[in-house]
């Protein structure tokens, strides 16, 4: 009886560890893929270099590029906001890797 005690116990202990580290290792990993990314100039970057931006894939990195040559380059980092799929937050995130 006392070695189930103590199982449940030991059990419980390493649960509550590995919720309480979940956030920790969450961050841990997005500064690591923030840290990977290089600055981008919206008006010249590749689809590639676009899809690198947090938040932003091959659709969406091919959505900036169309809207690109259909109106011409952007005259701010506030003007991706006309391009579909893109919103205020996906700007905030990544604005400390975009240029013009």
């Amino acid at each position: 009886m006392y070695k189930l005690i103590l199982s449940v116990l030991v059990l419980s202990s390493l649960l509550v560890f590995s919720v309480e580290a979940a956030p920790k290792v969450a961050n841990d990993i997005a500064k690591q893929e923030s840290s990977q990314i290089q600055l981008v100039k919206i008006n010249s970057g590749t689809v590639n270099e676009l899809a690198a931006l947090n938040g932003v894939g091959e659709t969406k990195a091919q959505a900036i590029v169309e809207y690109r040559k259909a109106n011409g380059n952007f005259k701010s980092i506030e003007q991706l906001n006309e391009v579909k799929g893109i919103g205020d937050k996906l700007i905030e995130k990544n604005r400390a890797y975009l240029s013009l």
